[in-house]
């Protein structure tokens, strides 16, 4: 086959290559994105579930998420340190809430990266300043007041 007899060039093969390569950038990175939005969902959904109970004042159900244990009821004397009507004065209608009609989580950070929770700022009953709770990662157990403090999110003053 001489030089002149070569076929021409089809550059269709070379095109379907950069769309595959462009397309699997593109999933890559919409994956990445996806996973990052998304990595404290778990806690966030937990305090969620919290302040729900709280709305309908179940206050056994948030007392048993509160303690990440919803069989709480059958070892009580394992948080008589933080028991039932102590956390009712924290939560019920006489704490410095009032009833808790209303809340929105707003956000979840991690303070540091060995850190073992993660806190998500919580605004209960619209008040102007937000409410920061700490949730173990592995456990799911909140605790209040936060071990880091208050955080405030992205955008609030």
């Amino acid at each position: 086959m001489a030089l002149m007899d070569a076929k021409e060039y089809d550059p269709r093969p070379a095109q379907r290559r950069l769309r595959i390569i462009a397309t699997l950038v593109l999933v890559a990175a919409a994956v990445a994105v996806y996973l990052y939005l998304t990595r404290y969902n778990s806690e966030k959904a937990v305090v969620n579930h919290f302040f729900t109970a709280l709305e309908q004042k179940d206050f056994e159900k948030a007392y048993g998420i509160y303690h990440a244990d919803p069989d709480w009821k059958q070892h009580p004397e394992k948080y008589s340190a933080y028991n039932l009507g102590q956390f009712t004065l924290d939560y019920g209608p006489s704490s410095e809430y009032g009833v808790i009609t209303s809340h929105r989580v707003d956000c979840a950070l991690k303070p540091k990266s060995n850190a073992s929770g993660v806190v998500v700022v919580v605004t209960i009953n619209n008040r102007a300043e937000p409410h920061s709770m700490w949730v173990e990662t592995k456990s799911k157990k909140i605790t209040d007041p936060s071990p880091v403090g208050s955080v405030l999110c992205h955008g609030q003053q």
